[in-house]
């Protein structure tokens, strides 16, 4: 994202997010590399159908983000209508390659409370990145005629996923996980803050990533003070049931 200065306001120019977008690569590569990429090199690569299908759909949505923006600073809006007519299609598959891997790691990441199984824990984590994701993607769509709506709700999309790569980063880092959470918690909602005081004074779309940092305060509140929702651990229990994978 280019930062341009205005006086006497300042807004973001977002035509140059996605070269920003292209260090997304690099953190998905470093945060994944040795519980994924790596073991393409030592042969023990032995992942089942639902882990590359999911790579090969975070891949394919990443590149979106770097080559919109591109496309429109080239002038290219044909090229830019249609691409983004392709998100019809790698979103709805991106969101299926989630919740098949979701579905497919659950054995092994059931917390048991009270001697009973407890999904809903598990599968929040998963799920939250989903609910923010599509709730930044419905507004991208609804307002693909407002530049102002539409720009900040697309790299919104992105910055979701900062959260599952650098915690993995960390953690990989020698990070124990509850630390490896909230530093990365700091990070996104730190990026967020920064967004929303640079945009204080635009007119159109600035609600969008204050937006984003409710969702993200809420499901995080959940998780950390490990909230008991009835009705999402009995849909939890009933996606465990399912013969999806």
């Amino acid at each position: 994202m280019e930062l341009t200065t205005t006086k006497p306001k300042t807004k973001i120019n977002f035509n140059n997010s996605g070269y920003y977008f292209i260090g997304l690569y690099v953190l998905v590569l470093l945060g994944f590399w040795p519980s994924y990429f790596s073991k393409f090199f030592n042969g023990t690569a032995n992942f089942a159908f639902y882990f590359h299908f999911h790579a090969a759909m975070l891949t394919l949505w990443i590149s979106l983000l770097v080559l919109q923006p591109i496309l429109i600073r080239k002038k290219k809006l044909s090229l830019h209508r249609f691409v983004g007519k392709l998100s019809y299609f790698i979103m709805p598959m991106l969101f299926l390659s989630v919740i098949l891997l979701a579905h497919y790691r659950l054995p092994a990441h059931i917390v048991v409370i009270n001697n009973e199984k407890n999904y809903g824990l598990h599968l929040l984590i998963p799920f939250k990145d989903l609910l923010i994701l599509g709730t930044t993607y419905i507004l991208a769509i609804r307002y693909r005629h407002d530049v102002n709506i539409h720009a900040r709700a697309m790299v919104a999309t992105g910055i979701i996923f900062i959260e599952p790569a650098l915690i993995r980063l960390i953690y990989h880092m020698g990070g124990v996980s509850p630390f490896s959470l909230i530093f990365t918690m700091a990070i996104v909602y730190s990026l967020l803050i920064a967004l929303i005081i640079k945009e204080r004074h635009q007119k159109r779309g600035r609600w969008v990533f204050p937006l984003v940092l409710c969702l993200y305060i809420v499901v995080h509140s959940i998780l950390l003070f490990q909230i008991q929702i009835g009705p999402w651990e009995t849909f939890s229990r009933w996606f465990a049931a399912l013969p999806l994978t």
